[in-house]
């Protein structure tokens, strides 16, 4: 049995939010066959829950770069920033011009658009989620998990960082974006915290150990995962520190990558 763990934008869906049925038939064929399939993102479950599982049958949700995660009808772990560490955070954003997403379980917030700093953000809130409903900043103090930001110098979200990286970890998103989540939490923290949760609890007779554990993605922030596991897959279209440490390239998202991954693997 392999505990198989997949990214989801660039890996399991393209930018329109479209899976290939090809993918969506591998993970149901993988699953019949006994291995378990997650969904390991850097997403809250306000972004995933409504709409992912109906795409194809997974066994758990690791959300939020490691801050909430579900094992079929169970919430394992959920890592809330407290409201001091928001209202910090958000002072330290607007004192260095940095536009964000506040990412939480139920809800999501960002500036109010005529308050952002940057031309680019703004664009990127219009067209990916003109139609998604907003909470403000000053509703997220306190319901947040981490936050994904932009800035057009990146040497200012480093300057953030300088007084807050005693509870906060950086991930480099490149071209001015960035992911920020709490302090040792990732995706490779994730999937440690379930592994240990699946020994414990003796569901499976078999001691899991992390040769029998793969992670697929595209991008930096799945570069944890990826090193973590006992066989990383990087997508066609991955990132160039992605491609250079995967045991294995499959091919781009909408291009049978998944099925073509999974049966490298043996699992179909």
């Amino acid at each position: 049995m392999k505990l198989i763990f997949f990214d989801i934008d660039g890996t399991l869906i393209n930018s329109r939010r479209e899976m290939e049925e090809s993918t969506a038939r591998a993970i149901r064929k993988a699953g019949e066959n006994g291995h378990l399939c997650f969904v390991n993102t850097g997403r809250t479950a306000s972004l995933v829950m409504d709409w992912l599982p109906e795409l194809a049958p997974f066994d758990g949700y690791l959300c939020g770069c490691g801050t909430e995660i579900f094992f079929r009808d169970q919430v394992l772990m959920h890592k809330t920033l407290t409201a001091k560490e928001s209202l910090e955070i958000i002072r330290g954003l607007e004192e260095n011009r940095i536009d964000a997403i506040l990412e939480g379980e139920k809800n999501d917030f960002h500036n109010d658009l005529d308050k952002m700093h940057t031309e680019v953000f703004r664009n990127y809130i219009l067209e990916r989620y003109r139609h998604r409903h907003w909470g403000t900043y000053e509703e997220a103090p306190g319901n947040f998990e981490k936050f994904f930001c932009y800035a057009d110098d990146p040497a200012s979200v480093y300057r953030f960082m300088e007084t807050r990286g005693h509870f906060l970890d950086l991930i480099d998103r490149e071209e001015g974006y960035f992911e920020i989540v709490p302090k040792g939490h990732s995706k490779a923290t994730a999937m440690d915290f379930l592994v240990n949760h699946l020994n414990q609890t003796g569901i499976y007779p078999k001691k899991i150990i992390m040769e029998d554990v793969v992670a697929i993605g595209d991008s930096n922030n799945d570069l944890p995962m990826l090193e973590h596991a006992g066989t990383a897959i990087a997508m066609g279209n991955s990132s160039a520190a992605v491609l250079r440490m995967a045991n294995y390239v499959t091919a781009p998202v909408m291009q049978g990558g998944i099925w073509q991954a999974l049966d490298w693997l043996g699992c179909l």
